[in-house]
């Protein structure tokens, strides 16, 4: 399991906050929902999405989809120069300027809001919880990531996104489960399509993964952590020496296998760890470490 994978695998979406928000002009949004990570797509319409780390306003079309790593809030508005009318706070709560609730009177439907049933700009959001969900592994793949990252419709169409907008219309038991997983499909193919975009600053050992070495070299530490490696193990098990093997993964990983290696047991651990059935003594096992 890689960091991209620990987000399918362990600790993933759980009762994530999804919603469909169907919009008339004027509208603008202001999201400071305090969220890890959020991921939304424009189904129909567009919309200009303002953000601190762009330079200005950023027109979206449809089928453009952002991922913003938060807690910086956003806005998102039919105009690029809109003030906010609309604020979206911790939980998926969204007030008006005066702070009145809107839950209600904005309500079109199962999972869908808006202030026009109408309006030509549809918006599908999905944002993982406070509650730590994303656990280690994703925390350090959220520490690789940009503020927030645009991918346009022309790079990256997704089947997922259909998907996820047709199961948010359904009130059905297990919609819950379904929505969280599509929500970590949807997130994992965008990062990876990201990543693969040669102007993207992908993290080192996402990159890394492509080097015929040192790539082998970490398929096995992430699929296999409970494995006594040493430096000399690892290098038989790639073909090199360990010279080699050392020097290559130092400067395309950035820190030694072993170190690597350390840092990739103690975050599987401490996710196992939110298991309240978990032992320290069955964890320290299962990531490699005898005690």
């Amino acid at each position: 399991m890689d960091a991209l994978g620990g987000l399918l695998d362990g600790p993933r979406a759980q009762g994530a906050f999804l919603i469909k928000a169907v919009l008339g002009p004027p509208w603008a949004l202001e999201v400071a929902d305090e969220a890890p990570l959020a991921v939304f797509t424009v189904l129909a319409g567009t919309a200009w999405l303002r953000h601190p780390a762009l330079g200005g306003p950023d027109r979206l079309g449809t089928g453009d989809t952002v991922v913003v790593r938060g807690p910086q809030p956003y806005e998102v508005a039919d105009s690029p120069d809109r003030a906010p009318t609309l604020f979206i706070g911790p939980g998926g709560v969204c007030r008006d300027a005066a702070g009145r609730h809107l839950a209600e009177a904005m309500s079109l439907g199962v999972r869908t809001w808006g202030n026009d049933p109408a309006g030509p700009t549809t918006l599908l959001t999905g944002a993982y919880g406070q509650d730590g969900s994303l656990g280690s592994v994703g925390a350090r793949l959220l520490r690789a990531l940009p503020p927030v990252l645009v991918l346009r419709r022309a790079d990256w169409d997704s089947p997922l996104v259909p998907l996820l907008a047709a199961e948010l219309g359904r009130d059905e038991p297990g919609q819950e489960a379904v929505l969280d997983r599509l929500l970590d499909l949807l997130l994992i193919t965008a990062l990876r399509t990201w990543f693969a975009r040669p102007a993207a600053a992908a993290p080192a050992w996402y990159a890394a993964n492509a080097d015929p070495v040192v790539g082998r070299a970490l398929q096995l530490l992430h699929h296999n952590p409970a494995h006594p490696w040493t430096v000399a193990r690892l290098a038989a098990a790639t073909g090199v020496s360990r010279a080699a093997l050392a020097r290559r993964f130092t400067e395309l990983v950035g820190e030694p296998p072993m170190a690597f290696l350390t840092g990739w047991r103690l975050a599987l651990a401490a996710d196992l760890l939110r298991d309240p059935e978990a032992t320290i003594g069955a964890v320290a096992r299962q990531v490699g470490y005898g005690s």
